[in-house]
């Protein structure tokens, strides 16, 4: 480990969308080394629009990743609320996302994917920098088992992400597209990469099908640390904490999971959890994480002391902290 001069240890999130979001609303409170890793296989609204027209990565979960890392001053919350503005119109601006435009248009300036987003990053004051995962544009193509039995074969990140159905693998196309090499050195010089929550199949699982970024998250020294989610979503229908860490281990047999967090309110068999985590190597911390309105959504607060009790157990090498089972 190589704690910062304040003893804050270097953080890679990954990820994408409202999952990445509450990841990063969290980590940003632990830590100021804090880099999103995010995945460019977004096909549907403005991202892919976009991605059609200009042949660019989708930049709708990059610009959601920033917009989390937003300096929480008036300058920093207004050119967030500016960045997710959606215009409304009967013409070719509708629902376009103020930011998804600007990242596009630096793009094009700029000549360079990282150099645009680190301008969009100094612009909002963010507390960490954004990459995405891969150099290209990425689809996701899946095999559905459908309720007659048959499988199908579902292409495209916005008809996976409302399968229903279980979902049995899903694949990369290309199937071996190259990483950005700034996303790969972030992840070698990690001390802790966070996974998860989200949407497991379209925005977590992605991250271990890239070759180049899947080899850094399984050679890093860095310690990793699933975010299991609150509730299924579409993709997930069907599937507790268990399958979440089940169909990790499917796509990437190889990776070791060193911590758990997942909400009580979540797991109905907390016995099995903990015996899934050991099998992948971790210890399981259940914490309520979940807000307190009772929507299926993280509070940052919460999931920031979790994510501490791991650091702390971790660093203080003195067993697991309270209700951390190892």
């Amino acid at each position: 480990m190589s704690p910062s001069r304040d003893g804050h240890p270097a953080f890679v999130a990954l990820g994408g969308g409202h999952g990445l979001s509450a990841s990063l609303s969290a980590l940003r409170r632990v830590t100021d080394r804090l880099t999103a890793v995010v995945t460019v296989a977004d096909d549907g609204g403005s991202s892919g629009r976009l991605r059609d027209e200009l042949d660019v990565l989708p930049p709708g979960d990059l610009r959601m990743a920033l917009s989390a890392l937003c300096d929480d001053s008036d300058w920093g919350r207004t050119w967030r609320d500016v960045l997710q503005h959606r215009f409304t119109s009967s013409g070719d601006l509708d629902n376009h996302a103020v930011g998804n435009l600007l990242i596009v248009a630096l793009w094009e300036l700029l000549g360079d994917t990282v150099d645009g987003l680190d301008w969009v990053g100094r612009l909002l004051g963010a507390r960490g920098r954004v990459l995405p995962m891969a150099a290209v544009p990425l689809g996701i193509e899946a095999d559905v088992r459908r309720p007659d039995g048959r499988v199908e074969l579902v292409r495209g990140q916005s008809h996976v992400a409302v399968a229903r159905d279980p979902i049995e693998a899903v694949r990369l196309v290309p199937d071996r597209p190259p990483a950005l090499p700034e996303a790969v050195l972030a992840v070698e010089r990690a001390d802790w990469v966070v996974l998860g929550p989200g949407s497991w199949y379209t925005s977590v699982i992605p991250h271990l099908l890239v070759p180049d970024l899947a080899d850094a998250l399984h050679h890093t020294s860095a310690r990793r640390i699933a975010l299991l989610n609150l509730d299924p979503d579409d993709e997930t229908a069907g599937m507790g904490p268990c399958e979440h860490l089940d169909a990790l281990r499917q796509h990437a047999p190889g990776l070791r999971l060193d911590a758990v967090i997942a909400d009580p309110g979540s797991v109905e068999d907390v016995d099995e959890l903990e015996e899934r985590t050991r099998t992948q190597g971790g210890r399981l911390l259940l914490r309520q994480v979940r807000r307190g309105d009772g929507t299926p959504r993280h509070d940052p607060l919460r999931l920031a002391a979790a994510i501490s009790d791991v650091v702390e157990g971790y660093l203080g090498d003195v067993g697991a902290p309270d209700g951390m089972a190892g």
